[in-house]
């Protein structure tokens, strides 16, 4: 899989010779398709990118990726991708995970990699379900959500990604949804240009065991639902007729032929205030769903300072050897 740096590369070239094995309908297919069409516009060789998943429909993600890839354990794909990342800091390395994988098992892996910012993307499909294991609540279910697992409706309060992301102090948290192709492509090319960790959720469909979860953001009268952040434009929506303003540090929706632009909130991406502000409108009926990148910064990545951090003492103690680490301090000789 060695290519020309020079040759340009094509969906095709990323698309694998394994059978796609998700069910007819599912928002997956969707996402697949756009991550091979984008891969090629990033200027990399297949070799330099790597896709690596944990456990899930989704999880089969490298299956299907013309390149390097790992297909890990429940919950710790971002274990592993750490491992991938420090051992080889050129590549481009990208995580496959699912609401259920990532946040349940995998909460914690996902926070301490956020929270290092570690020079990966991770993709979250949302489905807001266990669709492999056929149909249980997961973390993001919804109060009330009636599955094999909670007959009676779950009493669990749902997760919120993209907040419980900035909690961890995540540089980059963004949101998409599966049928929007177009803007699903921008949030990868984000994620990509960006130097640090990364964090997409992306609203994914399961239509066996959990379709239409998005519908209210994905029907004809998405736009009255719908919120698509700009970075320095005012938080206007639903056809120009709505907006956003602050009432101290409470959002509300105003009435556009009573407001200006003026007095709209307009986006800041690197405003962290604003950012869990917006996080928090996730599912809230009284104001819509934001969608898009909510925050963004640059900061150190750990990779780098790890890189940095060995290189400098090199130089002061010299490359040494695992020999001479055995052979230092206080050793013993057992007869």
């Amino acid at each position: 899989m060695n290519e020309n740096p020079t040759t340009q590369l094509t969906k095709q070239d990323f698309v694998s010779d394994q059978a796609v094995r998700w069910c007819p309908g599912c928002g997956d297919y969707a996402i697949l398709a756009q991550a091979q069409k984008q891969m090629p516009t990033f200027g990399r060789k297949r070799e330099d990118i790597v896709f690596v998943s944990g456990i899930g429909c989704s999880s089969r993600f490298p299956y299907y990726m013309n390149t390097y890839g790992f297909h890990s354990i429940h919950g710790r794909a971002p274990a592993v991708a750490s491992g991938v990342k420090m051992s080889n800091p050129d590549l481009s390395v990208w995580i496959v995970t699912g609401d259920g994988d990532g946040l349940s098992i995998g909460g914690n892996h996902f926070m301490h990699a956020l929270r290092r910012n570690m020079d990966f993307n991770i993709l979250m499909f949302n489905n807001r379900i266990y669709g492999l294991t056929k149909g249980q609540y997961s973390p993001t279910s919804e109060v009330g959500k009636v599955t094999k697992a909670t007959p009676y409706g779950s009493i669990d309060i749902p997760l919120n990604p993209p907040s419980l992301a900035l909690g961890a102090q995540a540089t980059f948290v963004a949101r998409t949804i599966d049928r929007w192709q177009k803007h699903l492509a921008e949030m990868m090319e984000r994620a990509n240009d960006h130097d640090g960790g990364t964090f997409i959720e992306i609203y994914q469909n399961c239509n066996i065991f959990n379709d239409g979860a998005y519908e209210p953001y994905t029907n004809a009268e998405k736009l009255d639902n719908v919120i698509e952040l700009r970075d320095g434009e005012p938080m206007i929506f639903s056809r120009g007729t709505k907006g956003i303003k602050l009432d101290g540090s409470k959002a509300i929706v105003v009435d556009m032929e009573k407001h200006s632009p003026d007095d709209i909130l307009v986006h800041d991406e690197s405003n962290l205030d604003h950012a869990l502000i917006i996080s928090n409108w996730t599912s809230n009926p009284d104001l819509p769903e934001p969608i898009g990148v909510i925050y963004s910064i640059d900061k150190p990545t750990y990779n780098q300072d790890m890189v940095d951090q060995i290189n400098s003492a090199k130089e002061k103690k010299g490359t040494g050897s695992v020999q001479d680490l055995l052979n230092a301090g206080d050793t013993w000789k057992v007869e």
